[in-house]
């Protein structure tokens, strides 16, 4: 009993020591290297590893980042964009990689098998990303959009709306 409250303890300790950074707007900018592995256990990196003309990233920082990423997708999907699309559960932390194996395979129940290859999980790297553009409000998906070459083509943070898909439809419809 008093093991598991020192473990209880220390998670909450460690998840606790998580960086705070002022959001970013990187548009322009290169995205920054970074690695992860899917949930089909391939090792990514990111964007080096991307060969498509663009690619999409739907980079979270929680768990309920997920709600704002699953509208992102129907929107995708309603609205026929049909581009690569990624979704980086993005951690920072030693207590995160701790567990890593858990947390993978907690989110290999609820996705279908056929997806895990674009799930791809960054821990190692999470805190470099989440200072990249920044963590307030991390519940909000960063979405963003880049191109062959890694540079950022477009990147919202404000939770999904119908009028920022759209300024992400023009963006793909200007560089293609």
């Amino acid at each position: 009993m008093l093991k598991n409250l020192v473990s209880i303890l220390l998670i909450m300790l460690l998840a606790g020591c998580s960086s705070q950074y002022p959001n970013q707007t990187p548009v322009g900018k290169q995205f920054p290297t970074v690695s992860g592995e899917s949930l089909s256990k391939q090792d990514i990196v990111i964007p080096d590893d991307f060969n498509n003309e663009h690619s999409l990233l739907l980079i979270g920082y929680k768990q309920d980042s997920q709600f704002d990423i699953d509208r992102w997708l129907i929107g995708l999907d309603m609205s026929g964009v049909s581009i690569p699309t990624y979704e980086l559960p993005t951690i920072q932390g030693m207590a995160p990689r701790m567990f890593s194996t858990l947390i993978d395979n907690g989110m290999r129940k609820g996705i279908p098998k056929e997806l895990w290859a674009g799930v791809i999980t960054i821990y190692k790297d999470g805190d470099k990303v989440q200072a990249f553009t920044g963590n307030e409000n991390p519940n909000n998906c960063r979405v963003v959009l880049i191109n062959k070459a890694g540079k950022i083509l477009y990147f919202y943070d404000r939770g999904f709306s119908v009028s920022a898909l759209n300024q992400l439809k023009v963006v793909l419809a200007k560089n293609k």
